[in-house]
């Protein structure tokens, strides 16, 4: 969803139809790239979405609705092929961002320990995922049962929660993060906070860099559209 049109419609409001609720500009039905109807869950993930397409300016720009790209990509990518999503993200077990300690400096290293240790023993009690930790940045091989617990504990979500899980996961660089995310047991800013543990470590010491920080900005607003969706969602 790059592309960007001249705004076509005096109207985005949302319906209620047979399967959820649809999103509609000018009473007709949004359609997804992959022709399917835009239709979600709850009235109020509906109402949010159409208020994305309502904030449309003269140009309609998909980039600007994080919100309408993660329900797109719930239709569109996760309802045919959800088994190929979830494998995806179960491949960040073997990478996941908070697996791996800074060999130096050791500040840095007790960060990320304090921030993300959290995380794992929360994965470990919720999920009955247990992971390896290690230092530097050479993969470390995982338990092939913490995979397996974590296939169990994506599981009971839909195909949308997939989407937003998804969507915070690529963010954060951590399905641990995501999933906590999702579950609420840390909120938006939690979230970029632990995903971003190194980065701002470096600009402690450095200084703020300005593509970085655009970059940085860029993620929190994608982390917290995922941490809205969820809600919205449920």
């Amino acid at each position: 969803m790059n592309w960007a049109v001249k705004r076509f419609y005096a109207a985005a409001d949302a319906r209620a139809v047979e399967d959820g609720f649809a999103i509609t500009l000018d009473g007709r039905i949004v359609k997804t790239p992959d022709d399917a109807r835009l239709v979600v869950p709850t009235h109020d993930l509906a109402v949010a979405i159409a208020g994305e397409w309502a904030a449309q300016e003269k140009t309609v720009r998909p980039n600007t609705m994080p919100l309408a790209r993660i329900a797109v990509a719930a239709i569109d990518q996760v309802r045919p092929d959800r088994r190929v999503i979830v494998d995806r993200l179960l491949a960040y077990v073997g990478t996941d961002l908070v697996c791996y300690r800074a060999e130096s400096p050791a500040d840095l290293a007790a960060r990320q320990e304090a921030a993300w240790r959290p995380l794992l023993d929360w994965t470990n009690a919720a999920c009955g995922a247990s992971f390896v930790v290690t230092t530097g940045i050479m993969p470390v091989a995982q338990p092939s049962a913490t995979k397996r617990a974590l296939d169990a504990a994506i599981e009971p979500f839909d195909d949308m929660e997939i989407a937003a899980l998804a969507s915070a996961t690529s963010a954060t660089g951590s399905l641990v993060v995501a999933l906590a995310l999702g579950a609420g047991c840390v909120d938006a800013e939690e979230a970029f906070a632990a995903a971003m543990v190194d980065e701002l470590f470096q600009e402690e010491r450095w200084g703020e860099d300005a593509e970085s920080a655009a970059r940085r900005q860029a993620l929190r607003r994608e982390i917290h559209a995922a941490a809205r969706f969820f809600d919205l969602v449920r």
